[in-house]
Order: structure tokens, then sequence, then C-alpha cells
């Protein structure tokens, strides 16, 4: 069922076929996946609490398919929360109004780039276009091009690797994506602990 998801995610449409014929529907969805890291669900990096063994952590986490996980743009691994984070009384965290502000700049930044195109977001953008019409800064394709000659990255996997660098770079208020986005979307979709710091620099900031 899972797998089923495949197309959709990446035509935006599903198509029902039976004999008398076939309907096409508009599917366009932001897919969200959450999982238990092994099948007791105490496997941290802690090393605490767990008692899977390393077979059957691996056949667990082979039920999501690599096909299906080559279509993830941004893998987050989320740790156990402490109880001094769970008692603080005063966040941290951001406000909606703020986060929201910020990307609804990001948002008009890209449109304002795709005026007179079929697009208004980075993610409805082909890859072909992206790799000859809008390319990164120069030489910020490098670490994803030696990830892409050990087989750790497919060719749709750096289409939508540009695709989240440019919306780093959006929101850092970047003309183009330079090495430091292109990292940052590379992290995003290895997967990585929260509170890793990612985007470095305050926005405008060289790398």
């Amino acid at each position: 069922m899972l797998d089923a998801l495949r197309q959709p995610l990446e035509s935006g449409e599903v198509v029902i076929a039976r004999s008398a014929g076939s309907l096409r529907l508009p599917a366009s969805f932001l897919l969200c996946l959450a999982a238990n890291p092994c099948p007791c669900g105490r496997y941290s990096r802690r090393g605490e609490g767990c008692e899977c063994t390393p077979a059957m952590v691996s056949r667990y986490q082979g039920r999501l398919s690599g096909p299906l996980l080559d279509r993830v743009d941004l893998r987050v691994q989320v740790d156990p929360v402490t109880r001094a984070e769970l008692l603080e009384r005063d966040s941290p965290a951001e406000s909606t109004a703020v986060v929201a502000a910020r990307v609804r700049a990001a948002r008009e930044r890209a449109a304002t780039r795709l005026a007179g195109t079929p697009w208004r977001t980075n993610a409805q953008v082909p890859g072909r276009e992206l790799r000859s019409r809008w390319r990164p800064e120069e030489g910020a394709l490098a670490e994803a091009e030696r990830e892409m000659e050990r087989g750790l990255l497919t060719a749709r996997g750096l289409d939508r690797v540009l695709r989240v660098a440019w919306t780093v770079a959006d929101l850092a208020g970047r003309a183009e994506p330079g090495r430091l986005e292109l990292r940052t979307a590379l992290t995003l979709r290895r997967g990585f602990p929260t509170g890793t710091a990612l985007l470095g620099p305050a926005p405008g900031a060289r790398s």
C-alpha cells in the first residue's frame, strides 16, 4: 500500500484503470511518514533500553522500500525527549507567525524567479530545468556528484536535492544555492538528529 504512493508522489495525479477505460485525477499532496527506529521502539543513539538485534532492526526498517524512500526529500531523526526538555517552561522555539512570515517571503522569492513559466514553486520545477536553466553556484554540486558516483544518490535524488537547495536559498535570501545550501539539502536527505545545526551563517552570509 505504501509503494502505491510512489507514482502519485512523482506525477501529482492518480490513474484509475478499469476494463471500460481509465480516469486521471489530480493528487498533489504532502506526504509525512513517521516510524519507530526498531520493533521495540527504544533504539536511540544513547544505546539504552533497546532489546532488538541488528538483524531485527534491519528487517524492520526494510519495510520502507528504497524506491519509496527515494521520493522522500526530508528525513529527520527525532531523539527521545529528556526530562529537562519535557519540564522546560520557556520554549526557545520561534512563533508560528515568525516562521510563516519567513516561508511567505521565500515563496514570493521563488514565484518571482519562476514568473513566466508554468511553475510557481521549487517542487514543481522539472529536474532538467534545474540542471540547465537554474543551475546552482559554480562548484556547489561537487559533494552531490561524489555521492552519485558512489551509488548513494540516484538521478531522482539529485533533482530533489536541487529543489530543496533552492528552497533553503530562498529561505536564507540567497540569489542562488551555493555549497552550504547543497550540503544542507544533502544532509536533510540523509537524515540527521534533531538539534543538529544545518544552516550555518546568518542569512546573506557566505560559507
